[in-house]
């Protein structure tokens, strides 16, 4: 022993005594004895006596081993624990056996037996003799039995790709060496076990003492994770000064962090709990991340994928004539471009009037008159209504047996388009204010993480690269759309038969409010995935919501121009939406009053959007529908039985609420956890549901669909067919703990960069693009047809 320990144990005794290692007056008798490892102590303790066990530890820059100290109590009921110190020369480790550990509401669990590996602060010496002492006392006048075993762990630096099993429990944490080696920056530390719980914490620790090694202490410092099968964490070398750092494994107390039960609430404060068996079997894998060539290969084959649809659509669209009264080619669209700058500053209405600018000198006063006024970005659909007749035509022409397009495409022009436009309108405001404090949040994340606001520094890049293709897409179906926006607008200036009095009305609006939404939903998903979790979920359901609706809305556009809803009705019902699905994940789990209430909700809205669409948007809501509701039925269904006037459109609504009203009872009695993803699967029913009846329709009208939308629906189905299938995969999600999620991780499949969920990314976005194609040319066939011959349904 050196001679600057005597006086430190004799400091030692002393200092026991006064704090109350003996009665007063009395003295503790201090034993020291040269200790060797991987030998068990058996001794007794008492306050009379303590002891200072010695070790000498040689330690070698080029060779790292761990020193461990195991500890088991014999006696039972103790009164006073056993205190055991451990003193290195940079570091003091002290702990109590029996180890009280306590979990949510301050539970306590005794533990017997502790192990705890003792911290190695890296020596610059080639050899180094190292002295350590373990100091063992108690204040129980009894004494108390105890083993004490230090041994080495040879195998206390992990290696780069190769598997290293262990045990763990919530008194014997493990931890473990790693070294960057040369030419890797960045590593992956993936943990397995085969066991779902108990639930434990993986910690990455930077190489300093102490280590924080227990439950209550390890998420102090550096980054952890809780897990039950999976984990892992990406660790870079710049982030490490020493180039090493901790790998710690802690069990938990309790399983609550990682989705387990809550055990039961101890009768007394001071109760002690058996914790029973925690220990925990665990693999350790270190293996390095994949490189920037991985990256430029991942970012190249998604910039690949989706500019190769650009290609596609410029050699269709050179080839095939977006309409028959269509002369130019398509480079002539190209050479357009200026005026699609101009039009992306001033607005679809502004650019109309800047390509018919030219043609209107010519016109009266009155003409110019009134084009100034449809230049006004207040006018909106109230502020004309040509129908001469305002309220008995209406009423005569809507409640016609068998319409045509023509009776439901009666307003001017000029209004529709300002009343369609604000569709756009709307919803890029929209954009803007959801997108802003979205990406606040982001950047918000990202500094608390220590990272720069590049997106590339975040672990699941990945995920949100594969979200560029809701972008690419969403723009190139603007592009497409406003082609054909200019194409329809030069045959309207050259007063063209067939674009004045045939076809389907064209109405541009609500194609752009699409093409919007899908470039929003790429954003917003992107954001989402950069840490998917309970407070931002809304961000990547938001506008899966406003798709789905605003298609329902184009399609019964088509053939009922005159009385779609406004701009305003519709965004107000989908913010109703929206909201509701807020509530639902908050307050909705195993809430019986908000499933009635929904449900209520859902059956009152489906019968009164059944009754709109049934009259053609005559049937007033005041004080006395429910006696005009009880009056038809006596009427038609007890008086005199007749048949509804109408039979397909009743169809169609008996068959939307037999869906609806069996979701909705679903919902009550299942309660399902994913309420987002059952709104969702509501509204995807409904749309799918009116899309089936509509080309139903179409071919009993005798209509015909062209081979590009044909096509289109046909590789729409088969992508969304498999869409769908790496959707259902069960990969992580934010309804579960984060333990319980990660328990679904898998390896990317596709590069070594993409997983299954980014080929859901991939392929909806193609599904969504190829769905709005769809709705864009699915009556081609009728453009050369004239209005009064197209029926409506």
């Amino acid at each position: 022993m050196p001679p600057y320990e005597t006086p430190m144990l004799m400091l030692l005794a002393r200092l026991v005594n006064m704090c109350g290692g003996g009665a007063v007056g009395e003295t503790t008798n201090v034993v020291q004895k040269d200790a060797e490892f991987d030998v068990t102590y058996n001794d007794t303790v008492t306050s009379e006596n303590q002891t200072i066990y010695a070790f000498n530890h040689t330690i070698s820059r080029n060779k790292t081993e761990g020193v461990r100290v195991t500890v088991d109590v014999l006696s039972q009921n103790l009164k006073s624990p056993i205190l055991f110190v451990v003193r290195q020369q940079q570091a003091v480790l002290s702990f109590q056996v029996p180890l009280i550990l306590r979990g949510l509401y301050q539970r306590k669990y005794p533990y017997n037996h502790v192990g705890r590996t003792l911290c190695q602060p890296p020596t610059r010496a080639i050899s180094e003799t190292q002295h350590f002492f373990i100091d063992v006392s108690t204040l129980s006048s009894q004494g108390t039995n105890y083993q004490l075993r230090v041994s080495r762990v040879e195998s206390f630096t992990l290696q780069t790709d190769k598997k290293f099993s262990f045990t763990a429990s919530p008194s014997q944490p493990q931890y473990f060496k790693y070294v960057f080696p040369d030419g890797v920056d960045t590593v992956i530390v993936k943990v397995n076990s085969a066991m779902n719980f108990p639930c434990s914490v993986m910690s990455i620790q930077d190489i300093q003492c102490p280590v924080y090694d227990l439950d209550n202490n390890v998420a102090f410092i550096g980054m952890y994770q809780t897990m039950t099968k999976k984990g892992a964490i990406t660790v870079q070398r710049k982030d490490f000064p020493s180039n090493s750092f901790y790998v710690v494994v802690v069990v938990k107390t309790e399983d609550e962090a990682c989705g387990g039960p809550l055990r039961f609430y101890p009768l007394r404060p001071d109760e002690l709990i058996d914790a029973g068996n925690r220990s925990k079997v665990v693999d350790v894998v270190v293996s390095p991340a994949i490189n920037s060539e991985v990256y430029v290969m991942g970012m190249l084959f998604c910039l690949g994928i989706f500019l190769s649809f650009y290609l596609l659509t410029l050699m269709v669209a050179c080839k095939t004539p977006a309409s028959p009264y269509e002369y130019g080619s398509f480079g002539e669209f190209l050479m357009s471009f200026g005026f699609a700058r101009a039009f992306l500053l001033i607005g679809f209405s502004q650019l109309t009037a800047l390509l018919c600018s030219g043609q209107r000198q010519h016109r009266s006063l009155d003409s110019v008159g009134r084009s100034r006024q449809e230049s006004l970005s207040s006018v909106e659909e109230d502020d004309y209504d040509t129908l001469d007749d305002i309220n008995s035509d209406k009423n005569i022409v809507r409640t016609k047996k068998f319409l045509c397009v023509s009776d439901l495409a009666r307003k001017d022009k000029r209004v529709l388009s300002k009343k369609y436009q604000i569709y756009f309108w709307n919803i890029a405001t929209i954009a803007v204010f959801y997108a802003l404090p979205v990406v606040q949040l982001v950047i918000t994340y990202q500094t608390l993480w220590g990272l720069n606001l590049l997106l590339v520094s975040c672990s699941a890049f990945n995920n949100i690269l594969s979200n560029l293709g809701y972008v690419m897409l969403g723009l190139l179906f603007l592009l497409i759309v406003l082609k054909r926006d200019i194409v329809h607008n030069r045959a309207m200036v050259r007063n063209e038969l067939n674009a004045l009095e045939c076809g389907i009305p064209k109405h541009f609006g609500l194609f752009y409010a699409m093409g919007t939404a899908l470039m929003m939903e790429g954003l917003l998903s992107a954001c989402y995935h950069v840490c998917p979790n309970y407070t931002n979920f809304q961000f990547d359901t938001s506008f899966m919501y406003m798709i789905a609706g605003l298609c329902m809305l184009k399609l019964y556009q088509k053939r009922h121009p005159d009385i779609n809803a406004s701009a305003y009705t519709a965004y107000a019902c989908l913010a109703a939406v929206i909201f509701f699905s807020v509530l639902g994940v908050v307050f909705g789990k195993d809430n019986t009053v908000f499933w009635i209430v929904f449900s209520v909700i859902h059956i009152l809205a489906t019968l009164l959007l059944s009754t709109q669409l049934y009259y053609m948007g005559r049937w007033r809501l005041d004080a006395g529908v429910l006696r005009r509701m009880v009056y038809i039925v006596y009427t038609d269904c007890i008086r005199q039985c007749s048949g509804p006037m109408y039979i397909d459109r009743m169809v169609l609504l008996v068959m939307g609420n037999i869906v609806n009203w069996s979701l909705a009872a679903y919902g009550l009695i299942e309660r399902p956890n994913d309420f987002a993803s059952y709104l969702l699967a509501i509204a995807i029913c409904n749309l799918l549901l009116y899309f089936a009846f509509y080309i139903i329709m179409k071919l009993r009208s005798g209509e015909k669909i062209k081979c590009l939308p044909l096509v289109c629906i046909l590789f729409t189905a088969v992508v969304w067919g498999f869409a769908l299938y790496f959707f259902f995969q069960g990969l992580s999600t934010w309804q579960k703990t984060p333990a319980e999620s990660r328990e679904h991780n898998r390896d990317c499949i596709l590069l070594s960069f993409f997983d299954d969920h980014d080929i859901w990314h991939f392929l909806s976005s193609i599904a969504m693009f190829g769905s709005f194609l769809v709705l864009l040319t699915m009556d081609d066939d009728l453009d050369t047809v004239q209005r009064d011959k197209i029926y409506v349904f």
